[in-house]
């Protein structure tokens, strides 16, 4: 399972990749809003900077015609560097960007995914990921589960590289199904990944083996201060 994070908040990703195993950072339009009208530029690449070469950075285009999409993906790459993949919505116009993106040698990841035959169709045009919206489908009352379950089929019975990206969760009930289907990777937003370690228990726990401990070699003393 590939963890990303859905932010481009830099104090959470900084947070976030300092302690969790992150494989890379996903934004959109909607994402920045939060951000403010920021240096867009300047923003992703400190963003990059953040998580490294290493992790994968998403950056979705805002155009809605297919030469300006194309556009749109070659000043990304030319201000980041050619290792971002570029988001691009699966409607007709975005499939045949797609398509070409891939053909350039870009990195691409198939976006606003809602239905099944959206996703057949990223696999079928390359997208190196597909994001179906998890928590957008059952608002909807489509069978989020289902589908991801049938795209991983689909996946392996065509030998694709595409990867599952699921994202828009709101809970990590959603997030675990998602995973249990067949998901490859996800992408959570901060306020998700605040809910993994929320439950009172896990400090709880905590609390009683460090006063079990200390009352046998009392608080000051650590393992790695224990005489031999």
């Amino acid at each position: 399972m590939e963890l990303l994070l859905d932010t481009a908040n830099l104090a959470a990703i900084k947070q976030w990749t300092d302690c969790l195993p992150i494989a890379g950072v996903t934004s959109n339009p909607s994402i920045i809003k939060k951000e403010g009208k920021i240096d867009f530029f300047n923003h992703m690449r400190q963003i990059r900077s953040l998580i490294g070469k290493e992790r994968s950075l998403h950056i979705q285009v805002v155009a809605t015609e297919y030469e300006e999409m194309l556009s749109d993906a070659k000043r990304i790459v030319t201000e980041i560097d050619s290792d971002v993949y570029i988001k691009v919505p699966v409607n007709p116009v975005g499939i045949k960007a797609i398509k070409e993106l891939k053909r350039q040698g870009l990195k691409v990841t198939a976006t606003a995914i809602y239905t099944e035959f959206q996703g057949y169709l990223a696999i079928a045009g390359g997208a190196d990921y597909l994001a179906p919206y998890f928590n957008r489908m059952e608002n909807s009352n489509i069978d989020a589960k289902k589908i991801i379950a049938h795209l991983a089929k689909e996946i392996e019975r065509t030998n694709s590289t595409s990867k599952i990206l699921a994202a828009s969760f709101k809970n990590l009930g959603q997030v675990n199904v998602a995973i249990q289907s067949g998901a490859q990777a996800v992408t959570i937003g901060n306020e998700v990944v605040n809910q993994i370690f929320a439950m009172p228990a896990i400090n709880q726990a905590v609390a009683d083996f460090t006063k079990d401990w200390e009352s046998i070699f009392g608080q000051e003393q650590k393992i790695y201060q224990l005489n031999n």
